[in-house]
């Protein structure tokens, strides 16, 4: 089989498999370049010295962090279970441990301050990320339908490890989020004068329902302003903004902002995570709103709180508050 021909039934696999367009062009890169880098030998030929081999070369020259070593070895499992059909032997071995990081968390005026410097759809945006503590593709992925104005919450469709959620809808955002959607609805009208193809539709949706792709309820909550070609069905359509507008906008307001924080859009969830523990709600609560399958994932947050790790507060404190700082400081 020609490579082309080889990476076109990688790429059919993955969208049987209902995987993300995102998560099809990674996989197809991480393969082609496996195949590159042993002289484009066919997977078939290749066994797990060879996965090793080339796991290895990208530490050793290319010095790749463990999220993408772990990426590319993913890719190569997948690609063996399911397209060469010789499922891999273990390779625990090979799968990089990522090292324990404690998150960037903003104080509450620092996020004030932030939201102050941002306008607009960006600033919904950064609004539902802290508010309702949404990952950045589970906000620019919202439809109308998730969205429940009477009850403020929204449901978070297909979230990480593909499951579905309830989150609440912060009130400051539904004046602006209302204003908002009047003129998305503006747009979806003029899509449809236009006569232009519905809303990508997830899994066999757009088969089962021929019409949702045109129903109000299935559009974007944030759609682009550019029309564009679908990659997979090469159809002119309306998709939701590109994740970079909003990555961009929160760096250059962290900058204005005067933060000395590396903070990102991520931040923002981090941060909604450790406000909620200060103000006391229990940390399953936290869990399910953030959409963690382990509780120790949103347990690192009790680590960040502004009032010290755990809640401890240091002996120098009392030190200090019964003698004074020195006259000599």
């Amino acid at each position: 089989m020609p490579k082309s021909e080889f990476l076109e039934t990688c790429r059919d696999a993955i969208r049987v498999r209902g995987l993300s367009y995102r998560t099809e062009q990674s996989y197809v890169d991480w393969i082609k370049r496996f195949i590159l880098f042993h002289k484009r030998r066919h997977p078939a030929e290749l066994f797990e010295p060879d996965v090793e081999a080339f796991l290895t070369d990208l530490v050793r020259t290319r010095d790749v962090s463990p999220s993408t070593q772990n990426q590319a070895l993913n890719a190569l499992i997948f690609m063996y279970r399911y397209v060469v059909m010789r499922p891999l032997g273990p390779l625990s071995s090979l799968r990089a441990t990522k090292p324990t990081k404690l998150p960037v968390v903003l104080t509450q005026t620092e996020v004030e301050r932030l939201l102050k410097q941002m306008r607009g759809d960006v600033w919904l945006q950064a609004g539902l990320l802290y508010g309702a503590g949404l990952r950045l593709m589970e906000c620019l992925r919202l439809r109308i339908k998730d969205i429940d104005m009477e009850k403020r919450m929204l449901i978070v469709r297909d979230g990480k490890g593909r499951k579905d959620r309830v989150s609440v809808l912060p009130d400051p955002v539904v004046e602006p989020l209302t204003t908002h959607l009047a003129s998305v609805h503006q747009l979806f009208k003029d899509d449809c004068a236009a006569n232009l193809a519905g809303v990508h539709l997830p899994f066999a949706l757009a088969r089962k329902y021929p019409s949702a792709g045109k129903e109000w309820s299935w559009q974007w909550v944030f759609p682009s302003q550019r029309v564009s070609t679908d990659p997979r069905t090469s159809l002119s359509r309306r998709h939701h903004v590109s994740p970079s507008s909003l990555q961009k906008a929160v760096r250059a307001a962290v900058k204005r902002a005067k933060i000395a924080k590396n903070a990102s859009s991520h931040t923002l969830r981090h941060s909604f995570a450790t406000h909620m523990i200060e103000r006391g709600y229990d940390i399953r609560t936290v869990q399910e709103l953030l959409g963690h399958a382990d509780v120790r994932t949103t347990q690192i947050y009790t680590h960040v709180l502004n009032r010290g790790p755990g809640g401890v507060s240091s002996p120098l404190n009392a030190f200090f508050s019964e003698l004074g700082r020195p006259s000599d400081y």
